[in-house]
């Protein structure tokens, strides 16, 4: 093949250019050999060639322009001026090109890995698709497939404040990727510490993409003015920042961000389109990271590992911890004492029932109960086979005080745990204090914290009547609390049971005037006051588990005190005779000062038995 260098003449101005020329894949011998002394300019020739050697038009056309340039060349070749000859930047474009290349590879890659931490994320499978399309629609927005920008401002639930923390980390790394947000961090900010409705302008002019706002519950408490004001600030804010920072609401449940927009709800419905739910990790789940966790730290035996499972399999279900401090407090005891914690020993049915055959009195309701377990028992065991509806197992307890009303809510707690009915063996009591604010906007709050506390148990409201008084009077803050108990009923049906408690008397006016309570209650269980028979049983059972023994005729001045007080109002039942029974130690304590004989010691007589200070009304 004759070269483009004999062609041109030797001249060292041309060196770099023909060198080129001659090397070029894409300039076939055939074009090459049309070069017959034709003119040309010289940089046409090169940056043709240039072009084509990447590819940029198609070769057929390129090699036609450049012959069809080649035969109009003079035969005599004049060499180029050093100013003619043109910039050749073939390594440069090639390394650009080598990076848009590895550029396009990297984004392929980026979108694999974050797909897959998507799919490990402790979310629903609803809110894992919609995280995908979120960075999908990113990419396509910055490769310009898509054209219309959407603020993806997001609604987050979830108890698991590392999932939280993923979740932000993924948006703002796609973010930065894609550039579709400006640069910045992600920032949390605390409704306790929001102060001044100025803060926002702070909050959204410092250098901040994602901006995460936290602990509803500070809001919440807040005043009606203060929370219009601001949310009517953050409207405006939202709006003029909403195509360069992502903004996300986050809380342990819906019902929380809800109570905060309740007057609202426009700005959710406005700015807030998309929402993520987070899930607890399963039995499985749980026992991979701990046990990955601890085989970081050391080595443990097959048999430990059956272990392990077992006991998360146990345990896990009945924790009420946040997931991460559940994992992490386990791995800090085991890697401490080298050995798993001991199991607190679930009760069998057979003991439950013992202990409420135990109770003194009670007759009505034991028949109940057992009936309760035995119908749960038949639907478990049949499953679908028989059409037996959904039992609703909110109760009412009626009876005067000290009947054991808190007693056997405490045996219903463990039975329908044993039943798995529910998820925890635990009964949260409350009264009307603890559900009831004191300002204007805080009861909701309140009352939802302590259903949120209850959650996977029993909740037992006591003197359940005083959230009543005062209803029709514009007492609004029991009627708050009162309304978002009834909502909490319906919203968590299968994870909570409600026992509302109180005298019989009181609470049938309480039950009056709340129809709403009334349809979701699914047993009422009336608790009779004890015979004097059954009180004198309860003060020698008293006495008897704290090793002491009651003569003849102390049980008869018991009797005479039972029935000269019983007949009084507000008569305290087992309560009264508690107090009976406390005076009695207090006053054998000082009747056996001085003396060592055990028996003595031991024995309680007519002399201890006390009635100072006890009232009669």
């Amino acid at each position: 093949m004759e070269t483009l260098l004999e062609q041109f003449g030797d001249t060292s101005k041309n060196v770099q250019a023909c060198t080129f020329l001659e090397v070029s894949p894409n300039c076939s011998s055939g074009v090459l050999n049309k070069i017959r002394g034709e003119k040309m300019d010289k940089k046409d020739i090169l940056r043709n060639v240039y072009e084509d050697f990447f590819g940029i038009e198609k070769l057929a056309r390129e090699n036609e322009k450049i012959a069809r340039e080649l035969e109009e060349m003079d035969s005599k070749y004049k060499p180029l001026k050093d100013e003619e000859i043109p910039e050749i930047i073939v390594n440069k474009d090639k390394e650009s090109q080598g990076s848009e290349e590895a550029s396009q590879i990297d984004k392929d890659q980026y979108m694999k890995d974050v797909f897959e931490e998507i799919d490990n994320l402790y979310v629903d499978d609803k809110s894992k698709d919609l995280l995908k399309k979120i960075i999908e629609y990113m990419r396509k927005y910055n490769e310009k497939i898509e054209k219309q920008y959407i603020s993806f401002n997001l609604k987050i639930y979830s108890n698991n404040k590392e999932t939280m923390s993923s979740i932000v980390k993924i948006l703002l790394d796609s973010a930065n990727i894609f550039k579709y947000l400006k640069n910045g961090e992600a920032a949390y900010y605390s409704m306790y510490d929001i102060e001044e409705v100025k803060q926002l302008e702070r909050i959204y002019g410092d250098k901040n993409s994602i901006v995460i706002f936290q602990n509803f519950e500070g809001f919440n408490e807040k005043e009606d003015s203060f929370k219009n004001k601001y949310i009517s600030k953050f409207d405006e804010t939202l709006e003029k920042n909403e195509n360069h920072i992502l903004t996300i609401l986050y809380a342990k449940n819906r019902d929380i961000i809800k109570d905060s927009f309740s007057k609202n709800e426009e700005v959710l419905q406005k700015f807030f389109d998309f929402e993520i739910t987070g899930v607890e990790p399963d039995v499985q789940d749980t026992y991979q990271e701990v046990l990955n966790k601890l085989e970081e730290k050391m080595e443990l035996t097959d048999e430990f590992k059956v272990k392990l499972l077992d006991y998360i399999t146990k345990n896990y279900p009945a924790n009420i911890l946040p997931y991460p401090e559940y994992r992490d407090k386990l791995c800090e005891k085991i890697l401490f004492t080298k050995e798993l914690p001991e199991i607190e020993k679930e009760k069998t049915m057979e003991e439950i029932f013992e202990e409420l055959n135990a109770l003194v009195g009670l007759n009505k309701v034991k028949n109940m109960l057992h009936d309760l377990v035995d119908l749960i028992e038949l639907k478990n065991k049949t499953k679908d086979d028989l059409k037996i509806k959904n039992i609703n197992l909110h109760m009412v307890f009626l009876g005067n005080p000290g009947t054991g009303k808190t007693t056997v809510a405490r045996i219903v707690a463990e039975m329908l745990y044993n039943l798995k009915y529910i998820k925890q063996n635990k009964l949260i009591e409350v009264s009307s204090k603890d559900l009831v604010a004191e300002y204007v906007g805080q009861t909701a709050p309140k009352t939802n914290a302590v259903v949120q506390k209850a959650l996977g148990g029993v909740l037992f409201v006591d003197e359940a009547y005083s959230l009543a008084s005062g209803q029709g009077q514009g007492n609004s803050f029991n009627e708050e609390s009162i309304a978002t108990l009834i909502q909490a009923m319906e919203n968590y049906r299968d994870d909570l049971v409600v026992i509302f408690a109180g005298y019989t008397r009181e609470m049938q006016d309480f039950l009056n005037a709340n129809s709403g309570i009334v349809s979701r209650i699914g047993y009422t269980v009336e608790f009779e006051d004890y015979t004097p028979d059954e009180l004198i049983q309860i003060f020698n059972q008293m006495m008897e588990k704290s090793g002491f023994v009651v003569t003849k005729e102390a049980q008869d001045k018991v009797r005479e005190i039972i029935d000269e007080y019983k007949g009084t109002q507000n008569f305290g039942n087992a309560r009264f005779v508690r107090n009976i029974y406390e005076k009695s130690i207090v006053k054998h304590a000082s009747n056996t000062k001085g003396k060592k004989g055990k028996k003595v010691l031991k024995t309680i007589s007519k002399e201890d038995i006390s009635t100072e200070n006890l009232l009669k009304m």
